[in-house]
């Protein structure tokens, strides 16, 4: 849905009982007058028994009979939080239908005590239904008065609304999705609300009353329409210039004419005829340029017309398919055999066509089945780059145990890395409360077919044990959550916690420092680790403190790995993942750009393992080492290289960077600055830490790529020959990438449904986003010049190096 859309229900079409919820009632109750005492001004310190009545008025008249809440004396907050469910439906309702709420209390002898009623409207001025939580002002005495126009309205008058009211209203919208979420933004928020209703509380002592119900909510807003015609809405013709906006309960339907226009072409009669057509010079203009839109693009009707008249001429078209498949109108019986006839003979898709036919879009089992034939071409290296994606594709599937679980099952069986991560992938959706009873059913299919393997299929190990090898890496990874919990309840600065670390490997948990057996790495299933090194592991100075962890191999090295808790990782595994791919796509045309894709691996909603890269950051650099060139100097000198270093380090320097401006571009990645740049000794610049994706940047202004001076001082300067080569790779890496939109599109259209948050905010925003990226409206030639534009404009960013300055000044006093 674009953001011009509007959806919505018509409220005469929603068949369900009109349902709402009784909160709570705040504010503090009168003091009542003791019934037994001759002295006026004795009070009774008792406690009030309350309930509320709630009746439906429908035109000022009731409707239905009245219901009650049950009786509530957990003061002074009183809360019932009790569901009401009415018999009239909502199609029943009317334009000026009312809810009235009147609170009694039951605790002052015979008679009931009148505390005070409230009346409100279901919908709003501009015909709505109002939805989340409503605060009533509560006329204290009164019974709530359904008759149009009320005496008791719940509303508070706009006269009398303060700080806190304007508050309320904005946490209302907040709590229906309305404004959107920002996590560090809100806890700051909610403190100063909370400060604001104490200091609000104690200037007008509390003395109104107030009652908290709240409405149920719908996917879309619904709007007030009578059943049938309804010919007493009034003429949208003003003499105004209001904007008058007009329901069209037709709005989404199908055009009767249209439709039966579109099933006489498409008539199965003319299928004879059909076989013999070929398009004319412009209709196969109109068909070569359908074939290039991106996965992303809807047909219109005249181009699914136009690629099903010529469905037999396509055949021989692989990458028509998929456009094909889109034209079909699968509700049709007769035309769905045949579309399905007709895949069977078309020519071999491509793997990355193949992961188009598993996106949401495409329903039908038979078409997701042969998608999945296609994919059994790939290799598993191949597979292992898709494998993340292919896990989320099985939330679009037709059943839990699919063709899609079994063939990844089946290949996994096959290669014990593949086995490791598909394992992983699966166990952390099985949070998703959804989604889970799925998940879990492939992990159940995988776990019942390695047990049963016989040795000689995955090296010398039984199925069962290298199930067990895989298991145990899941209790290791929940003793690594002990451990760092434990740490952090640690008091003092990081050394101590460092020192508590080393203390525990070597005390209580020194079976780490040993494993009984060896266990496969998390992040890279082909090492297997032996143990954990006490005295070359440490912790890094982060709030979250994540554990630097040195292992032992059975090969007699060791691997670094940082684990971290409290943090989703999730995203930044996705963007490794990304980073991977397009570092594999720009090999196989010959272009090395010396990329670092590290190995994330998420074990949890909030925990998981990272390949650790010796490096340092370019703000510790620059801090010690004033320049980057000074710093590889360092390490790579040659008195007669560019500028004092290798032509070896100078050009990985220059390569990398490259590769990152054009990936970190294409991604939208945000948030960059200088210590989430790194450099490795040997000249290779990465970037870490992707919790900004698709565009979203918590700084103002960001430049379109990350490339700050002192990068291009290091290849000598805007007008360095070396800078010039820089911008050649960027311009070659980016027309490489473009090539492949198609494969990196779907991969990110099979994310739709996941977890992620750049993604899950607005799935098909970032989709569009990712698209607008590639230019494919332009040729190679005109997206050099894009690029080069691009690269002038960020490096001549004034605003992003004030920014990087501030950010700089935050961290030295963190």
């Amino acid at each position: 849905m674009n953001g011009n859309e509007f959806r919505f229900f018509l409220s005469c079409d929603i068949n369900l009982p009109v349902t709402f919820r009784i909160d709570k009632l705040e504010g503090n109750l009168p003091p009542s007058k003791s019934l037994d005492s001759d002295d006026d001004s004795t009070t009774d310190e008792r406690k009030a028994e309350l309930y509320v009545e709630c009746a439906l008025y429908i035109d000022g008249a009731p409707f239905g009979l009245p219901t009650r809440t049950r009786l509530e004396s957990a003061g002074p907050s009183y809360c019932w939080n009790e569901l009401i469910t009415f018999s009239t439906k909502y199609r029943d309702l009317t334009g000026h239908s009312q809810l009235a709420f009147t609170v009694w209390d039951v605790s002052r002898g015979k008679d009931e005590g009148l505390v005070g009623g409230a009346t409100i409207l279901l919908f709003n001025s501009k015909r709505q239904l109002k939805t989340g939580k409503q605060k009533l002002r509560l006329w204290q005495g009164k019974v709530a008065d359904g008759s149009f126009s009320t005496t008791t309205p719940g509303k508070v008058p706009r006269h009398e609304r303060g700080e806190l009211e304007r508050l309320e209203k904005l946490m209302n919208k907040y709590e229906r999705g309305q404004i959107p979420h920002v996590d560090w933004l809100d806890r700051l928020a909610f403190k100063s609300i909370d400060k604001i209703k104490e200091r609000e509380n104690t200037i007008n002592g509390n003395s109104n009353l107030y009652l908290v119900v709240e409405f149920c909510g719908f996917e879309h807003r619904v709007v007030f329409q009578e059943s049938g015609a309804n010919f007493l809405l009034p003429s949208p013709i003003a003499s105004t210039n209001e904007i008058v906006i007009v329901w069209d309960p037709e709005v989404g339907k199908i055009n009767p004419s249209e439709h039966k226009q579109l099933k006489l072409a498409r008539s199965l009669t003319r299928g004879v005829i059909d076989r013999d057509l070929k398009p004319s010079s412009n209709e196969r203009k109109s068909i070569q340029r359908i074939l290039k839109y991106p996965p992303t693009r809807t047909l219109s009707g005249d181009e699914r017309q136009l690629l099903w008249k010529f469905r037999f001429s396509l055949m021989s078209e692989k990458r028509a398919l998929t456009k094909f498949l889109r034209c079909v109108e699968w509700s049709d019986v007769q035309e769905a055999k045949q579309a399905l006839e007709l895949m069977g003979r078309w020519e071999m898709i491509d793997v990355s066509d193949a992961l188009e036919l598993l996106s949401p879009v495409f329903e039908s089992e038979e078409v997701r089945a042969y998608a999945v034939s296609v994919l059994e071409r790939a290799d598993d290296e191949e597979l292992q780059c898709y494998l993340l994606q292919l896990v989320q594709a099985l939330r679009f599937e037709r059943s839990d145990k699919s063709r899609l679980s079994y063939f990844l099952v089946q290949r996994s069986l096959r290669n014990i890395e593949l086995a490791s991560f598909l394992r992983w992938y699966v166990a952390v959706e099985l949070h998703d409360p959804a989604y889970a009873k799925r998940f879990y059913s492939t992990y159940e299919i995988l776990e019942e077919n390695m047990i049963k393997l016989p040795p000689g299929v995955n090296g010398n190990e039984d199925g069962f044990k290298l199930w067990q090898s895989l298991v145990r890496q899941t209790e290791l990874t929940a003793q690594l959550c002990s451990i760092t919990r434990d740490v952090r309840n640690v008091r003092g600065n990081t050394q101590k916690k460092i020192e508590k670390l080393r203390q525990l490997l070597s005390g209580l948990l020194s079976e780490l420092t040993y494993f009984e057996e060896p266990i496969r790495s998390p992040v890279a299933p082909g090492v297997l680790i032996t143990g954990i090194v006490p005295s070359e592991s440490s912790i890094f100075k982060s709030a979250l403190h994540p554990l630097r962890l040195s292992f032992r191999t059975a090969a007699g090295g060791n691997c670094k790995v940082i684990f971290k808790k409290g943090d989703d990782i999730r995203q930044d595994q996705l963007v490794v993942q990304m980073v991977s791919l397009m570092d594999r796509l720009l090999k196989l045309e010959n272009l090395d750009l010396h990329l670092t894709p590290y190995k994330v691996l998420a074990t949890g909603q909030d925990e998981g393992m990272l390949e650790f890269i010796p490096s340092h950051s370019l703000a510790q650099i620059l801090s010690e080492h004033r320049s980057i060139i000074s710093y590889l100097q360092k390490f790579h000198p040659d008195e007669h290289g560019p500028f004092g270093i290798t032509a070896t380090c100078l050009e990985t320097f220059i390569k990398s960077c490259a590769g990152y401006s054009v990936i970190t571009y294409i991604l939208g990645i945000g948030d960059r600055h200088l210590d989430n740049l790194l450099l490795q000794d040997d000249g290779r610049l990465f970037h870490v830490d992707f919790g900004f994706i698709l565009g979203r940047d918590p700084k103002p202004f960001p430049p379109p790529m990350k490339l700050c001076k002192e990068m291009v001082e290091a290849m000598g300067g805007a007008e360095s020959q070396y800078y010039t080569r820089f911008k050649s790779y960027c311009c070659e890496a980016y027309n490489i990438l473009r090539k492949s939109s198609n494969l990196i599109l779907n991969l990110f259209h099979l994310m739709a449904g996941s977890n992620i948050p750049d993604i899950a905010s607005d799935p098909e925003k970032g989709i569009l986003k990712l698209q607008e990226k590639f230019r494919l409206d332009l040729d190679d030639e005109a997206c050099i010049h894009f690029f080069q534009d691009l690269i002038n404009e960020s490096v001549s960013a004034l605003f992003p190096q004030m920014v990087e300055t501030i950010h700089r000044w935050a961290q030295y006093w963190r």
